[in-house]
């Protein structure tokens, strides 16, 4: 396969990571929430979280840069049971203690006013931003402590820190733990590199649990290492749609099999291996090849850094040789000459 490691790598860094800017800002605007929703549930004596826990793409590192400001912040919101009763002492409905967080969430403060969800208060920013707020209470029972979400289906036992910390379990238990996570942002920017997939294509919690089932490291090579990985989970899914949650028993995060988006996505990893296939051609150059993962990322971002490489030898091969000047002293002749000799470009 042609080696364009060094590029992947670039286009990683330059437009898939969300650069520290960005985090700083998501992390202000999370901040900013949280004290909303402390500083008005006080105010209308209503019962206030004990913590808050970050949880999804944020905590696990793996948010996307995004041109259309589409991020999201998921930052559970934690109760103690015993504080979520209502008026006349009776214990709240998931439902409820929704509703109360939503209402102290929705203090004017938003031009689009914050909304309850299935499983969360899912708060909108006019830039593109959105804030979801899943609400949990912590159970104690018998001398074991666990969480329930705020469900539609009712009180559920979740708890969002469970999947992190089985995300960072999955990625430690790797050769290339800083690699397993760049090929998890790969991934999730190759499914939302189409508008029209970005809704119709597996989410991103889908594919982590994917990659973590099927990822091929190649320390040496992050373009082998993506080609790899996107094949295997390919292969994975041409047998079987159904993907388990991996730390709630039997459930799981696609809805049957075959699974309509889980196929979606298998279809758009079998395009873009199929663009790729051109760099296992014996003429395959660096032109062709930088190409091929313009079509899988639906950019132009490679074929760029190919322009830029060869500028230099385009400027080179343009210009004259620049002859300075003769001097005659009697019958010897000193005669200069400068050379230019541009680098001849980068080859990754």
């Amino acid at each position: 396969m042609y080696d364009c490691s060094a590029d992947i790598k670039a286009f990683h860094d330059q437009e898939v990571t969300l650069p520290g800017s960005e985090q700083t800002k998501m992390r202000n605007r999370r901040n900013s929430n949280r004290d909303r929703l402390k500083r008005n549930l006080e105010k209308d004596d209503k019962p206030t979280p004990y913590e808050h826990v970050s949880q999804g793409s944020y905590q696990m590192k793996t948010m996307l840069r995004d041109p259309n400001n589409d991020y999201d912040i998921d930052d559970g919101a934690y109760f103690e049971k015993s504080a979520l009763v209502g008026q006349k002492g009776a214990e709240m409905t998931s439902l409820q203690a929704r509703q109360m967080v939503c209402d102290a969430m929705d203090d004017g403060s938003f031009k689009t006013p914050p909304e309850v969800r299935s499983n969360c208060v899912r708060v909108f920013y006019s830039a593109g931003y959105q804030v979801d707020i899943p609400v949990y209470r912590k159970i104690e029972c018998d001398g074991e402590t666990y969480f329930e979400l705020a469900a539609s289906s009712g009180w559920k036992r979740s708890d969002a820190r469970d999947v992190t910390d089985w995300y960072e379990d999955e990625r430690k238990a790797t050769d290339d733990p800083v690699q397993f996570r760049r090929l998890n942002r790969h991934l999730k920017k190759h499914a939302k590199s189409r508008n029209s997939w970005k809704t119709r294509a597996l989410c991103g919690f889908g594919i982590s649990v994917l990659l973590a089932e099927q990822c091929v490291i190649e320390s040496d090579r992050e373009d082998l290492a993506l080609f790899d990985t996107m094949e295997a989970i390919r292969d994975r899914l041409d047998e079987d749609t159904v993907i388990n949650h991996p730390v709630t028993p039997d459930e799981t995060i696609t809805t049957g099999d075959p699974d309509a988006k889980a196929t979606y996505y298998r279809d758009r990893l079998t395009e873009a291996l199929d663009h790729l296939q051109p760099l296992f051609e014996n003429d395959c150059d660096r032109e062709i090849a930088l190409k091929c993962w313009d079509k899988v990322f639906n950019t132009t971002f490679f074929s760029e850094r190919y322009e830029e490489d060869i500028a230099p030898e385009t400027k080179s091969a343009l210009s004259a040789p620049a002859v300075a000047s003769a001097t005659i002293l009697g019958a010897t002749t000193v005669a200069s000459a400068a050379v230019s000799e541009m680098g001849g470009g980068r080859h990754a």
